[in-house]
């Protein structure tokens, strides 16, 4: 791939995939609107659990109620445990999943096949609910500021033990795009490359996102490389078409903004809590800074908005959140906090 030349053409191809600008017909129905949905999966979840490192699929049902009709949709689904660390056992008895949709044509899931679905991690936790919507908004603040990332959709769910009948929770989760999904909605291809260079992607992106990155105080991260063992990238999708290179995130459980009972900081960072910022942007991309901070300023009543407007977050928990994003604010509004926190903390000086 290319690199994107920087200055005014990067800025134009910036705006011209926000999300209110989409091209008609290339988002999925699941993802074309932010209407929480009702869904029940009924599938052997005690046997799922307990064999959570297999890779086989177990079968289920998917059935979701029709925002227009109040109809219910059955859909068959493969289902089985996906992730690394929420994985294991003694970090989340209920692990993510990952579900396979089978003729979904007609429906919601239409276009939509092999779907994450973040889930609640632990059953009757009030923590770990609030957790869910958390994560849910980090997702949606993102899509605030660039299209050039996942969607996410909200369900009302409820889990049922097909070999018993028993209700095993009703809580939330939402479900992301695929890859391809998002590729194929702003005009790249998943690019399958071990590693890429902070050169070789898009600077105004890359700058948006690591400042993202710092608003929900997220260190686990790398847009070029993957992690020992991991092809590229660490916690981002690297994409792009003829013209452009750029690496879009996904799992913001491990944040500031989120902070599951389960978080803890990456030791090397020397950090006392997850909810303790430290930026990880790129130093060539300083110039990009003050374009960058206008970005989120002019997003700043959005962001704020799908916090107070969050179906199901609890009142401390809003204010909490609005709180950890006060502080951004308060940090990228003071050249002083700007230059002590951001500008000496910059990689690759």
């Amino acid at each position: 791939m290319k690199p994107f030349a920087a200055g005014l053409l990067t800025l134009f191809c910036v705006a011209a995939f926000a999300a209110d600008e989409e091209p008609a017909g290339k988002v999925a129905p699941l993802f074309a609107s932010h209407e929480i949905v009702s869904v029940t999966i009924t599938a052997p979840f005690k046997q799922i659990m307990f064999d959570r490192y297999e890779d086989e699929e177990k079968q289920g049902t998917f059935v979701y109620t029709d925002l227009e009709s109040g109809k219910e949709v059955s859909l068959d689904i493969g289902i089985r445990t996906r992730g690394r660390f929420r994985r294991q056992k003694e970090v989340c008895a209920f692990a993510p999943l990952r579900l396979n949709f089978r003729k979904t044509k007609g429906t919601l899931l239409a276009k939509s096949d092999k779907l994450k679905l973040v889930t609640h991690c632990r059953t009757g936790s009030n923590k770990y609910e609030q957790a869910v919507l958390k994560e849910y908004i980090a997702y949606r603040i993102l899509n605030s500021i660039t299209d050039w990332s996942f969607r996410a959709r909200l369900l009302k769910m409820r889990y049922v033990e097909s070999t018993t009948g028993e209700e095993v929770a009703s809580t939330w989760a939402f479900l992301i795009e695929h890859d391809d999904q998002v590729a194929k909605r702003i005009g790249m291809k998943v690019d399958d490359s071990e590693r890429t260079t902070v050169e070789a992607i898009d600077g105004a992106h890359t700058n948006l996102v690591s400042m993202y990155q710092y608003l929900i105080g997220n260190t686990d991260f790398s847009p070029i490389k993957g992690a020992p063992g991991e092809t590229c990238c660490h916690n981002y999708v690297l994409m792009g078409n003829d013209t452009v290179s750029i690496s879009v995130p996904y799992d913001f459980d491990v944040t500031g903004i989120v902070a599951p009972p389960h978080a803890v900081p990456n030791p090397r960072f020397g950090l006392a809590s997850v909810k303790q910022r430290l930026y990880r942007g790129r130093c060539a991309n300083n110039s990009r800074l003050e374009t960058t901070f206008q970005t989120y300023r002019d997003k700043q009543q959005d962001i704020y908005d799908l916090v107070n407007n969050m179906e199901g977050l609890s009142k401390g928990e809003r204010k909490r959140t609005v709180r950890y994003i006060d502080d951004f604010y308060k940090i990228i509004n003071s050249q002083r906090q700007v230059n002590h926190r951001i500008v000496k903390k910059c990689l690759g000086k």
